[in-house]
């Protein structure tokens, strides 16, 4: 028999080491559903590349995967094991830049790593960029661990339990109410042919820009832009004086980084129904 329900998307993403990882989150999706969804009225409904992506071309795989996995999901499940994952044009991994996209969407976004033993052919260097990357991102929130399948599959079960507990509480709200002003902030990067040296051989300059687009409902007013680098230079291109960004608009900001530049944000400000309000994005 049908039954109304609220459908939320959960993405599993992670390098492609951890397949058993990957299934383990879908079996505990689904067996989630199976206990609950009909009498809470809620489906959870897993989203895969391998599995739910559609394939089409016209921009690189990762901004695919994004436009149909990543800005569609409520919640995002991230999982590694002893690989970071392959880079994409705009981060050190697809993992990372679904994970950071997510973030500055203002998903929830769960993180587990592998405890298990590492393989002997283990890829050192993808090792340590696992290893440097967690050791940043824990400064910014709680990471998850796992022994073994089971051990993840109930840590996938809390974690689903604590973002429905908020979803419960104002589910009425998230359907029929307006959201408000919320901005997705992505960073973009264009190489162009700059000149053929003596030797024959193509130098090449990159431009750097953040794409800050409001996702809300409402037009925010007010709007000003604060760049700013732990190290380093990042320097943004802004106008003088501040804009307004409708709902579903997109603002392009220029920017330009030098000396190893790490750590960069980038804080946007604005006024929302006469109060002023901010929000800062890791844009690195």
């Amino acid at each position: 028999m049908s039954f109304p329900a609220t459908v939320l998307r959960v993405l599993v993403a992670s390098p492609s080491d951890v397949p058993d990882a990957r299934d383990a989150v879908e079996d505990a999706l689904h067996s989630w559903n199976r206990l609950h969804a009909t009498t809470r009225n809620i489906v959870l409904l897993p989203w895969r590349w391998e599995t739910d992506s559609v394939p089409l071309l016209g921009g690189h795989p990762q901004e695919i995967i994004n436009a149909q996995g990543v800005d569609g999901a409520d919640i995002v499940v991230a999982l590694f094991g002893s690989r970071l994952g392959s880079p994409t044009p705009d981060a050190v991994s697809g993992t990372v830049e679904e994970i950071e996209r997510a973030v500055n969407s203002g998903k929830p976004v769960h993180l587990y790593f592998s405890k298990s033993s590492l393989p002997h052919d283990v890829d050192t260097a993808q090792l340590e960029g696992l290893r440097n990357f967690k050791n940043e991102i824990r400064e910014r929130g709680l990471l998850g661990e796992f022994d073994d399948i089971r051990q993840l599959e109930n840590q996938i079960w809390s974690a689903i339990e604590h973002d429905l507990a908020k979803i419960d509480l104002s589910v009425a709200e998230v359907l029929h109410a307006p959201i408000g002003v919320r901005f997705r902030v992505d960073s973009k990067s264009e190489r162009h042919e700059k000149e053929i040296d003596k030797r024959g051989k193509i130098k090449y300059t990159t431009n750097y820009w953040l794409e800050v687009t409001n996702i809300g409902d409402e037009a925010a007013e007010s709007v000003t832009f604060e760049g700013h680098a732990s190290s380093g230079v990042m320097h943004i291109t802004v106008n003088d004086e501040p804009i307004t960004l409708e709902a579903g608009s997109v603002w392009r900001i220029p920017v330009v980084y030098a000396m190893g530049t790490s750590g960069q944000t980038l804080t946007i400000r604005w006024l929302e129904h006469d109060e002023t309000r901010s929000k800062t994005f890791n844009v690195q």
